[in-house]
């Protein structure tokens, strides 16, 4: 952003300062009548979650479905053998069922997913704290890779607003070529049609970062000191991928780990007290293992009756979390006789987690800053 006392307007005499213009919307200082209004210079901060369908009906639900179900990011078989199958098949049963299942965790009050809702608080209470700091040199908005609000009108609004620098921030604290990557890609393919593109720097994982570690044992020390027990063991459940991918080099599965391993650590609890699972399987191949399912309902067999389930590689509650670990993985563990079943939330809008979320941005926007 430029320094106040570096603005000029016409007035300024002798050319000084050519080239500023006044706080606010104005014209180059000597520029002709007709020159288009000129913004001044912000900072974008653009955080980016997976997405969400606008509502829970078949065509929504099958709209959201497709975009994300043809992302070569997400699903990687030839579309001469997917499309086919995706659009006969999948797609015309899996709305219904995803719709029932969306309709179960939705926010009906203000007419949206919980992703939807959780996303807007913390960009509201993140953009509060940067503003807080450095004023309004800052502008803090969301996208979704999938669905609205689409990552390209996000960008354009904030290049129209005058940012002349975007720090794109994909909210995943694991890098994952399926998340974090294709969000990155989105986010290039919006800068492509910028006549005028403003220099851009996207967000890293975060997934050991101490803050964010702070953030998740906190949240596990509040919802254990809650209950009247202590649970036999803590599953740290993250969204599953093809072991392929972990085996072609993505990073994603030993991030996981480390999560877990520093967590653990952080809280003092002794080595075996977390497991790492892998939730969402999806298709015929093998996937990372232990499954998520089938691990909570082992656990049951083998005498652990009461047990904790937290998902560290969620920002934000969404159906993954609500429907599927509370529903399914749970409904797996009581099947088997386990007698508690504790889901801890996702870090959301805790005032530690936002801590956490602007700590990493403002670490990624050193020298950008006044």
């Amino acid at each position: 952003m430029l320094d106040a006392k570096a603005m000029t307007t016409d007035a300024t005499p002798d050319g000084a300062g050519a080239g500023m213009i006044a706080p606010g919307e104005g014209r180059l200082a000597h520029a002709p009548a007709d020159h288009p209004p000129v913004r001044r210079a912000k900072i974008g901060v653009l955080l980016a979650n997976l997405g969400t369908p606008d509502n829970y009906d078949y065509w929504s639900m099958r709209r959201y479905l497709n975009e994300f179900l043809s992302d070569k990011r997400v699903i990687d078989y030839s579309a001469w053998i997917w499309q086919p199958l995706l659009q006969l098949v999948i797609l015309s049963k899996r709305p219904f069922s995803s719709g029932a299942n969306y309709k179960l965790i939705w926010n009906h009050e203000k007419g949206e997913s919980p992703l939807m809702t959780i996303t807007k608080d913390q960009t509201r209470k993140i953009a509060e704290a940067l503003a807080g700091r450095h004023g309004d040199e800052v502008m803090v908005d969301f996208c979704m890779r999938y669905g609205n609000p689409s990552t390209e009108s996000k960008v354009r609004a904030m290049v129209e607003a005058g940012c002349e620098k975007v720090l794109f921030f994909p909210l995943y604290p694991h890098y994952a070529g399926a998340t974090s990557a294709t969000a990155n890609d989105q986010f290039f393919r919006a800068m492509m049609k910028e006549k005028r593109q403003p220099a851009v720097r996207t967000v890293p994982e975060y997934f050991e970062h101490p803050a964010y570690i702070e953030a998740l044992a906190q949240s596990v020390e509040r919802a254990y000191a809650a209950l009247d027990h202590k649970p036999d063991v803590l599953v740290a459940s993250y969204h599953g991928m093809p072991k392929r991918y972990l085996m072609s080099g993505d990073p994603y599965h030993c991030q996981c780990a480390k999560t877990s391993r520093l967590l653990r650590e952080r809280l003092g609890w002794e080595k075996g007290s977390i497991d790492t699972t892998f939730q969402s399987v999806f298709g015929p191949e093998e996937w990372l293992r232990p499954y998520t399912v089938e691990h909570v309902a082992e656990l049951a067999k083998q005498g652990k009756k009461k047990i904790a389930v937290i998902a560290p590689a969620f920002s934000a509650d969404c159906i993954e979390t609500l429907e599927e670990i509370n529903g399914e993985i749970r409904e797996a563990f009581e099947h088997e006789g386990g007698e508690v079943f504790t889901y801890i939330p996702c870090l959301n809008d805790d005032a530690a987690h936002i801590e956490a979320l602007v700590a990493v941005i403002e670490e990624n926007l050193t020298g950008w800053l006044r």
